[in-house]
């Protein structure tokens, strides 16, 4: 994978920048998302993500973190998270699925998954840009029906960050 893929990737869980990825990284990306969609942290829905984002978080650090520090250097993420899972994305997929899952009903999602303006909206409070987002949500809708499944998020994410193309 070349650096500025790495990078991106990398930027994509450093939520306040500071050069690596710890427990805040996932509770500013949470706290956003309730933000976004006028949920409180404190109902059922607010629980499940902020639960979903403390699962994400254990198992990033028990996958990157080699020195224990509770933090994940760019290094780290480098040499742990994508090298380790990029043969395995599965493996990354169920770690980041609370999370995911958690954010999906943040934002309203039925069974059959979120709308694809909604889908937008999760994107667009987790930092990611507005034409990168679109371009995302319009190739993980299920054959035009806009709607995007709970599974498709899941493959897709793991996808993203673990497989180099």
């Amino acid at each position: 994978m070349d650096e500025r893929r790495i990078a991106a990737r990398f930027a994509g869980f450093d939520q306040d920048g500071n050069g690596y990825i710890d427990r805040e990284d996932f509770y500013v990306a949470a706290k956003a998302l309730l933000a976004e969609f006028g949920v409180t942290a404190r109902c059922d829905r607010g629980q499940s993500l902020f639960a979903g984002a403390e699962a994400f978080w254990q198992g990033m650090a028990g996958i990157a973190d080699v020195d224990g520090d509770q933090r994940v250097t760019r290094e780290e993420f480098v040499t742990g998270a994508v090298k380790r899972l990029r043969d395995n994305p599965d493996r990354f997929a169920e770690i980041a699925r609370p999370f995911l899952r958690g954010a999906l009903a943040v934002a309203g999602a039925e069974g059959d998954g979120i709308a694809a303006d909604t889908a937008l909206r999760v994107l667009g409070a987790f930092g990611v840009e507005a034409d990168v987002a679109r371009a995302a949500v319009e190739a993980l809708e299920a054959g035009g029906s806009g709607r995007v499944s709970e599974d498709v998020v899941v493959r897709a994410f793991a996808r993203y960050f673990t497989v180099p193309e």
